[in-house]
């Protein structure tokens, strides 16, 4: 089109019904197990598949499926196992085991932490946060048999060699978002499941590794990093298996001049959500700075009222429009009270709590059709929506002092949240780049690049970490630790 392009990618169809006896019951399980499962009948497909090796057998696991597929019962089932494998006469031992989740965010650790733990209390087991956020004492880490942590946090911990007492007792880390290595947090994940394999070579014991990962084209490699046997512990599900399938949209602007670029990005991103909005459905479009939600709403409002399409926003006629009305004239924030009157709702992490939960009510309730946030909502909140715009990829980094691109993992996560699994069979997610970014998106979010490591650019202070820990301490044992790495196993491939 005159100024930009668009490529479309058709949603995957979806995989047939499962058949009788396929999914795995809930009532079949043991006792004790069915209680971290309240209200759920049985296991989905993908979970029913893995059951046998999560349930049955100590091997490692990898676990590539798309974005809403249940990858949180999975590692359930895992926990579950070694609970079982720690029972003595019906009697959990509680101080036999500790079990460690990493999940790439804080935001994610806090949900995992929240969600574990009320499904682990009927088992008397107690499960804790360890972030930046939440610091545990020696004595609360001792009295926990699960940790959610982050990558790094966990790296500090597994790094000191005096705290012996806690990672020798883990038998079982789970590490979420393994696609991750691919990312500039990759190296951390990378040293701390090299040291980790150490670990259970040099004495002995058994630590099971259970990798959760959205799909990957290149799994094989690494199924063979986290040392999981390719014939009965790797587990590889396509995009036919995401709840609702997800038809996305790219289009790569090609002005050159930045104002002519913003103007042709705003009349994309309205077009767009006109034509979702006459089709019924709602629309979050994610802008990459608090001042932006504001600032896309009001444009976006101009466009509709020059295109004479106000009405298209209006929800006077719901019928719960006075009562939710009555409480954002009540909000101090003028600009969403200004901006729910033209029909637009805005979210972002600069917002009162108290306006935050008024806009998610708002627009779950369906009283706001459109909503302008960024990304903070796609992590913290599930709300979904039918359409996703992710409008422009430049994000502010303030550690590099420039703009950078909006990293693979948020993008995903964004693109999760189209298509309601309970209201629609399909979602569509749309992302507005610049036309020299468009193959990178393309290629990344079609699966068609192979995640590559990152170990090179912190290899100098993993190896220094090494050494003092005194793992390593001569150049042999250097070559050796290097094996374990994933980076070793991409360069026996991609030399």
């Amino acid at each position: 089109y005159k100024g930009y392009e668009e490529v479309l990618v058709p949603a995957a169809p979806r995989a047939p019904p499962p058949e009788e006896g396929e999914l795995v019951r809930i009532a079949d399980l043991e006792e004790w197990a069915q209680l971290a499962f309240p209200g759920y009948k049985s296991l989905n497909r993908i979970q029913s598949r893995i059951f046998k090796t999560a349930f049955h057998s100590n091997e490692n696991i990898l676990v590539c499926a798309p974005t809403g597929a249940g990858k949180t019962n999975i590692a359930m089932i895992a926990v579950l196992r070694e609970i079982g494998s720690n029972m003595r006469y019906g009697v959990i031992q509680r101080a036999d085991f500790k079990i460690v989740y990493v999940a790439p965010m804080k935001a994610l650790a806090a949900e995992v932490t929240a969600n574990f733990s009320k499904r682990l209390e009927p088992l008397g087991l107690v499960v804790r946060e360890l972030t930046g956020d939440m610091q545990l004492s020696k004595r609360e880490l001792a009295e926990t048999q699960m940790i959610v942590t982050t990558p790094e946090k966990w790296d500090v911990i597994t790094r000191k060699g005096g705290d012996v007492s806690v990672s020798s007792l883990v038998k079982l880390l789970i590490v979420d978002e393994v696609h991750l290595l691919n990312d500039d947090r990759g190296p951390v994940i990378e040293a701390l499941i090299a040291r980790t394999l150490r670990q259970v070579e040099a004495s002995q014991s058994m630590i099971r590794i259970v990798g959760l990962s959205a799909t990957l084209p290149n799994y094989e490699d690494v199924a063979a990093f986290l040392r999981v046997s390719p014939n009965s512990g790797l587990f590889h599900f396509d995009a036919s298996y995401r709840p609702v399938p997800l038809e996305m949209q790219f289009v790569g602007v090609s002005e050159k001049n930045f104002l002519a670029r913003q103007n042709v990005m705003n009349e994309v991103c309205y077009n767009k959500l006109s034509e979702s909005l006459k089709a019924g459905y709602q629309v979050m479009v994610f802008v990459h700075s608090r001042k932006d939600t504001g600032k896309t709403a009001r444009v976006l409002a101009d466009l509709a009222a020059k295109a004479g399409e106000a009405a298209l926003l209006d929800t006077r006629e719901h019928e719960k429009y006075g009562l939710f009305a009555k409480d954002v004239r009540r909000s101090r924030n003028r600009e969403m009270a200004e901006l729910f009157e033209l029909g637009f709702g805005i979210h972002h992490a600069g917002m009162l709590r108290p306006d935050r939960s008024l806009v998610e009510r708002l627009f779950a309730e369906g009283l706001l059709r459109v909503l302008v946030c960024t990304a903070t909502l796609a992590w913290g909140v599930n709300l979904p929506a039918h359409t996703v715009i992710i409008k422009g990829t430049q994000v502010y980094d303030a550690q590099k002092g420039g703009f950078a691109d909006v990293g693979m993992l948020d993008v995903q996560q964004i693109f999760g949240r189209a298509g309601r699994p309970q209201y629609e069979d399909s979602g569509l997610g749309i992302i507005l780049t610049t036309h020299d970014k468009l193959a990178h998106y393309l290629g990344m979010l079609t699966h068609q690049s192979a995640i590559e490591s990152q170990f090179a650019k912190c290899l100098v202070d993993n190896l220094n970490a090494e050494i003092v820990l005194g793992t390593v301490t001569n150049v042999r044992e250097g070559v050796a630790w290097l094996g374990y790495s994933y980076m070793a196993r991409r360069l026996e491939r991609n030399p």
